[in-house]
Formats: structure tokens, sequence, C-alpha cells
């Protein structure tokens, strides 16, 4: 079933989380990038979805690559797109942060480009697959954080295994749920032209699991990693549709 996504010509990265605690986590399509551990040894969990086992982050346990060593992740300009998708299994925090996924994005030095979260707590939600952009980088006008995002409308569980992903296509972004557009009246779809913000040099790590967020890692996901895609590209609603019939159906 990792055809559909190592074949897919768009694909930059795909990690199926095999490895064991301490290695570290190498993608396979076009180009290896190897995801690092921020925080000491990440778990493995004797439960996947690509192989036997999964990536499980406790509370303060997330991965990074550096900025300067995936400049395919480097998605970002006036004609950027992208998708991320994830296989997760979100357990339980011990507060009410938002919950990062996966993505470019850093909250403390305004190097915004994009980002997969889950429970913002903007525009009144919560709980639901959440899709970050931004072409400025910094908080949206009038605002004290950036406010852009698609939202969905559904709550993703936790304690089983959910495919999560949003796109970005330059004119919209758009957050899925198990392979189905999870709309919601003005905010999925989310009209947002203008492309993707590029930090350059000094922009924001790739990062899974937590955000560069007020001066120190935050926001962190916990729970388990069962695979993770980013591609060069907008997926269409029946290529997540396939995806998700195709790893979890």
């Amino acid at each position: 079933m990792k055809r559909i996504i190592v074949d897919h010509p768009q694909l930059v990265a795909f990690w199926d989380f095999q490895e064991e605690p301490g290695q570290e986590r190498v993608s396979q399509g076009p180009k290896a990038h190897a995801l690092q551990e921020g925080a000491g040894e990440v778990a493995r969990d004797e439960d996947g979805v690509f192989g036997p086992y999964s990536a499980r982050l406790d509370e303060g346990k997330w991965f990074f690559i550096p900025r300067m060593a995936c400049p395919e992740l480097n998605i970002a300009g006036p004609q950027a797109q992208v998708t991320i998708a994830a296989w997760v299994k979100r357990g339980q925090k011990s507060n009410t942060q938002c919950e990062f996924v996966a993505g470019m994005w850093n909250e403390t030095n305004k190097k915004r480009q994009y980002g997969l979260f889950l429970n913002l707590y903007i525009w009144e939600s919560s709980e639901q697959v959440c899709g970050h952009v931004s072409s400025i980088g910094g908080p949206t006008p009038g605002h004290r954080w950036c406010m852009d995002a698609s939202i969905g409308s559904h709550a993703v569980p936790r304690g089983e295994w959910q495919f999560v992903a949003f796109t970005y296509d330059g004119e919209y972004a758009r957050s899925y749920l198990n392979g189905i557009l999870d709309e919601r009246e003005g905010r999925n779809p989310y009209p947002y032209p203008g492309g993707l913000y590029d930090g350059g040099e000094d922009g924001a790590d790739f990062t899974v699991g937590a955000v560069d967020r007020l001066h120190e890692i935050g926001n962190y996901f916990v729970g388990s990693f069962g695979g993770l895609a980013i591609y060069n590209k907008a997926l269409s609603a029946n290529e997540l549709s396939e995806l998700y019939a195709a790893t979890l159906v």
C-alpha cells in the first residue's frame, strides 16, 4: 500500500516510522530526509500503519530537520502548493495547547510558512484538522497571532488511527479528515491567495510533533505517528480519498 504514496510524481518525502528509538527516521521518495529526535529518544509502539511499528510521541518529544538540510521541504513563493498527509493516533495531553503535526512554522521568529495542526482554538474551533498558511510570516494584520487556516467541523477522535491532511493550491487551504473534505462554512475551504512565505536562510526548520513558539518548543502532539507524507502539489479530493481507502480502510 506504500506504492500509492511513493510512486506519486509530486511526493517530496514519506516516513513510515519503522526505525528503533535513537535512530534517525529516514524518508522514502526522491531524496532521503532524516528526522532527528528533538528531545531524546522517541519510543516505538508495536502498532503501525505501514509496518509493525509506529513512533510514539510522549509529551515533550518531537522530530526536526534543520532548514538548510531540507531545501525540498522549503515550499514557498507566490505559486507554492503543498499537501501534508499524516496517519496519526491521538493521545491525551496534559494541557489545552494546540497540537502541531508537521510543517515549516516558527512563531517565535515570525517565520511561518505552512503547518498541519489539530485543535487550533481560533475562530470558535477545537479538536479539528487545521491547515495553517502564511504569506507574510508574522501575525495576521490586526491580530496577535496568525489567524489564517482551513478548519474542519468534526473533532479528530483519540485512541484510533486517523488520516488527517491539508492542502494549499495558491488560492485555497483545505482540511481533510479520513479522506473527506471536512467542510465548514467560511473556514473550510479557506480562501487565501498570495502563496507561502519564504523565511530565507534563517527561516523555520521542518518540525514534526511540535513547533517553536514563545521562545520555546511547544504545541506538542501527543500520540503515535504511523506515517507522514509531504507533496509539493495540492492533492485533489479524489487523491486523498484514494489514499485513505488504500491505507486505513
